[in-house]
């Protein structure tokens, strides 16, 4: 079950860091302040929710949650996530998600399978042959949690779970697993998800938990979010529809419980961020400084 939750979360990281190539921009006389964590007042609440943006996944000794996050975790009812990770609906399809219909063999082209057990080589020590009967997701999967080079990885989504649960907090999902399954696949094609798998590495993957560490939000989305990651169809799929999904259910979420909203981190910035959708929709949406 553990080899499950951890594979679905890096699938997850994988759709944070395929966001929106644009130039972060947002309501005039708003700065983007350093912070992972925004409060959301205003419009009708009787009380704040909060959003809070997560890397997904960390090497252990990198991990941290800043005590203004935890007390906004504390005062409020219930937590929200990308995904409900503990639903066991959820990690029974993916675990059905892991394994492939069609052999990669027989799915990828002659140069694709290639490629890809180039990267896989130098990435993770085994032939792509090994893998051959997984989905393509796995495989990206796999490649991305080894960009972080360590054994120790922590998943924010299972912590805010395990203190969710001990609290006794209600937890749900914006969306499922097979919504994000579906968004990535019409985000990218095979070839394109090879592509950008070439651009990961350990270098890039440190620089971007430094800015984590951080909370340097701006930094974070503009790294995350590179012209080499996104075109115009894999922004779409991966960040506006999303976000515009995500910003029409929350408004009924927060109005019968005050919420905890964790998700990626470049989905917060941008025009079309949650941020900014929030506002448009009369919610107040300002960072946590402290």
């Amino acid at each position: 079950m553990k080899k499950i939750v951890s594979t679905l979360v890096v699938i997850v990281s994988l759709l944070m860091l395929n966001s929106s190539f644009a130039q972060v921009k947002t309501e005039a006389n708003v700065p983007n302040e350093n912070s992972l964590l925004w409060e959301i007042s205003g419009n009708g609440l009787s009380k704040s929710s909060y959003l809070y943006g997560t890397i997904h996944m960390i090497c252990g000794n990198d991990y941290f949650l800043s005590k203004k996050a935890k007390k906004a975790f504390k005062a409020t009812e219930s937590l929200f996530l990308e995904i409900n990770l503990s639903d066991l609906n959820e990690l029974v399809f993916m675990q059905k998600a892991t394994m492939s219909t069609q052999p990669l063999s027989k799915k990828l082209t002659a140069k694709q399978l290639a490629d890809l057990d180039i990267i896989f080589r130098k990435t993770t020590g085994m032939t792509i042959q090994q893998v051959d009967n997984y989905s393509m997701l796995t495989v990206l999967s796999l490649i991305s949690m080894k960009s972080f080079g360590c054994e120790n990885l922590k998943f924010y989504e299972m912590e805010f779970i395990g203190l969710a649960k001990k609290s006794k907090k209600s937890i749900g999902g914006l969306e499922t697993v097979e919504a994000q399954i579906q968004f990535l696949n019409k985000a990218y094609s095979d070839d394109e998800k090879i592509a950008m798998l070439q651009e990961t590495n350990g270098e890039e993957t440190a620089k971007m938990v430094q800015n984590y560490k951080n909370e340097n939000l701006p930094e974070l989305y503009k790294e995350s979010t590179t012209p080499n990651l996104m075109n115009e169809n894999s922004k779409k799929w991966m960040l506006e529809v999303r976000n515009e999904n995500w910003a029409v259910k929350m408004p009924n979420v927060m109005k019968d419980k005050s919420t905890f909203f964790a998700v990626g981190a470049a989905h917060l910035l941008g025009k079309e961020g949650l941020i900014n959708l929030l506002r448009k929709a009369g919610y107040s949406v300002t960072p946590v400084l402290n």
